[in-house]
């Protein structure tokens, strides 16, 4: 099989479905395992408990930075406040104890950085992995509940700063034989978009504002993560492509290797569907967050507009980030 998350339709099938139709009903479940939900939820008391998981597979610089933001940020997606996080770390063999202190400095001080506690987890040396490998469970709370899968017909589709920062930072780190020749100003700003991962204050303002589903954008890229919310709500979207915003560090490394930049991993970049666009818009740019209106939802057709062309949204493949 392809490299990468499983294509939705045969996770739904194959895993979601069935995880459905046999799981243990709870009365305290308000959220179930969905293709494109970004956690499960769960009714405690006055809060509602938020919960996510996602491994760091298609990097090494800065995994550790990696784990905290793609983690927490799925809770910022719900609605909530992430509080605490548990790591397991695969190593292989060769890995030395300068590398594994660099990861482990990386994850305190990212935490640190957006108010989540490691509360735990594993670290294990294994020949099952050939690189680093780190899974992440992260723990959040809410009063308000927002799910990827709220979208309402006629909603204005807003997306937050620029597609493909993250897949743009892991080229430059990690791709460096590839990319030689590429301008060094280049490479050392797309290095540096890794600073910029969390999507926690565009989470804020979502929530607060009354966002209809917001949804945190991963692997399969912009696109993918379009699809994901129409197809989570049960509607169809539009998606303007030539207003996606894309960084010039982005275009240039993403040329040099052959890669599109709207179906690139894209962590740092969260779409928010409201119907309250304009205010939306500014909320988010008077707290310095890029936002731009690409798309909007409709009763039926899932579709890219690109200028006067116009092309079925299909349903998200492999990662550009494995083809490199």
């Amino acid at each position: 099989m392809k490299i990468g998350k499983l294509p939705n339709s045969l996770l739904e099938k194959i895993v979601i479905a069935p995880i459905n139709k046999h799981s243990t009903a709870r009365k305290e479940i308000l959220l179930k395992p969905s293709v494109g939900e970004d956690c499960a939820a769960l009714e405690l008391g006055d809060n509602i408990c938020l919960l996510s998981t996602d491994p760091i597979t298609g990097a090494v610089e800065d995994i550790g930075r990696l784990a905290v933001n793609i983690n927490t940020n799925d809770i910022a997606s719900s609605g909530g406040e992430p509080v605490g996080i548990m790591v397991t770390a695969l190593l292989p063999p060769d890995i030395t104890e300068n590398e594994i202190s660099k990861i482990i400095l990386d994850l305190y001080s990212e935490a640190e950085k957006v108010n989540v506690a490691i509360l735990g987890g594993h670290t294990e040396i294994t020949d099952a992995v050939n690189k680093p490998v780190l899974s992440c469970t992260v723990i959040g709370k809410t009063k308000r509940l927002i799910p990827s899968g709220g979208a309402k017909i006629g909603d204005s589709v807003i997306m937050t700063k620029y597609a493909a920062m993250e897949g743009t930072a892991i080229f430059a780190n990690d791709k460096a034989e590839k990319l030689k020749g590429v301008n060094s100003t280049i490479i050392e700003r797309a290095k540096k978009l890794s600073n910029s991962l969390s999507v926690i204050k565009e989470g804020n303002v979502g929530t607060r504002l009354g966002a209809h589903a917001m949804h945190d954008v991963t692997e399969g890229g912009i696109l993918g993560a379009c699809r994901e919310i129409a197809d989570c709500a049960g509607v169809g979207i539009e998606v303007y492509a030539h207003k996606i915003p894309v960084l010039e560090e982005t275009a240039i490394i993403c040329s040099r290797l052959g890669v599109n930049p709207l179906k690139l991993i894209s962590s740092g970049s969260m779409l928010i569907v409201c119907e309250n666009s304009e205010e939306m818009i500014n909320a988010l740019e008077s707290e310095g967050i890029k936002a731009t209106v690409i798309g909007k939802i409709v009763e039926n057709d899932k579709i890219i507009i690109n200028n006067s062309t116009v092309m079925p949204l299909e349903e998200p493949d492999t990662d550009e980030l494995y083809r490199v």
